[in-house]
């Protein structure tokens, strides 16, 4: 499983010093952070045949089972779909894990992320087998939003948080990481990540400084009435909404932040500070508080896994923004 990053070692040694563990263990923190690796980890350590106080050997059946992803006794479950939710059926099928015997004769492995993904119901048939565990059976479950859960799932595990790494621990990872990119890009993609590293490696994967240069740009035309509301969300309609949405609601907390203290220091990337300073100038305190409640908003929705329609739900957004200059 390799080695445990550098800002966890910490929360490595509390997990695994435990003289008795816990049927279920709640980690929780930033996306992008590193808690999936960690659940990983500490899910290798628990199912390996010799483990030490580093982790899993990695030599015992039971470590080269899991490498092989055919583990009888580990579970994963998760969306089947990015930005779907994880629905009862899937925690039904996981209970009938739970109550069977383990095949290896030692402990059973579960490992939920993000519990966040799970619907109502879901949430609800996972409470069972958090009350009543069967056998030596061990819930890890990972949460990156971990106040949008039933309290009642919260009070029945061991609750971890996971440490956010510093500015240069990030740096230094994503420069293991990513040796072939120029150290001021590893920077930007940090920023854009909010300071997590695994999130600023996958949204680099995902092409995000490209997707972001496209985002800015057609802001800037929609100012300059070079492109429709419509036009716009119809361009943007294969983006990452989430993303969109995380930027928008920072554009709007940084124009509000700019208002109040006329920090032009303050007004965020590069890309987007001079825009934002316009806005920041032309609007009005109230549209902005207005379309940043609005945004927050759509964004719980979308991270609630509610069924939207893309194109409309941008075309709102735009029509909005695109209003925000006027009369003060």
């Amino acid at each position: 499983m390799g080695e445990v990053l550098a800002w966890q070692r910490g929360t490595w040694q509390q997990l695994v010093a435990r003289a008795q563990h816990a049927h279920a263990y709640l980690l929780h923190g930033p996306r992008g952070i590193g808690k999936r690796l960690l659940a990983e980890q500490f899910a290798a350590s628990l199912l390996c045949q010799n483990p030490s106080a580093a982790g899993a050997c990695g030599r015992c059946k039971a470590c080269q089972l899991l490498a092989a992803h055919t583990h009888p006794d580990y579970y994963v479950l998760e969306p089947e779909d990015v930005d779907k939710a994880i629905r009862v059926d899937q925690v039904r099928d996981l209970v009938g894990f739970v109550t069977q015997t383990a095949q290896l004769g030692g402990r059973k492995m579960v490992l939920l992320e993000p519990v966040e993904a799970m619907n109502l119901n879901a949430a609800n048939a996972l409470l069972k087998s958090l009350e009543e565990p069967s056998g030596e059976t061990i819930l890890l479950l990972v949460s990156h939003q971990p106040s949008r859960l039933l309290p009642t799932i919260k009070s029945r595990c061991v609750q971890q948080a996971c440490p956010l790494p510093s500015r240069q621990q990030s740096l230094e990872w994503l420069a293991s990481q990513l040796p072939d990119l120029a150290a001021e890009l590893h920077e930007e993609l940090l920023a854009l990540a909010g300071g997590s590293p695994l999130l600023a490696a996958k949204l680099h994967g995902q092409s995000v400084l490209e997707l972001r240069a496209q985002v800015v740009e057609g802001v800037k035309k929609l100012h300059k009435a070079q492109q429709s509301p419509s036009q716009l969300a119809e361009s943007w309609n294969a983006l990452p909404v989430g993303l969109l949405f995380d930027w928008f609601c920072e554009w709007a907390h940084l124009i509000l932040r700019y208002q109040m203290t006329g920090d032009e220091a303050a007004l965020g990337a590069a890309d987007m500070n001079k825009v934002l300073q316009y806005l920041g100038q032309k609007a009005s305190r109230e549209n902005v508080m207005a379309l940043q409640d609005w945004l927050l908003a759509q964004r719980h929705k979308v991270l609630g896994k509610a069924n939207l329609n893309r194109v409309l739900l941008l075309e709102a957004l735009l029509v909005q923004w695109a209003s925000l200059p006027g009369a003060r």
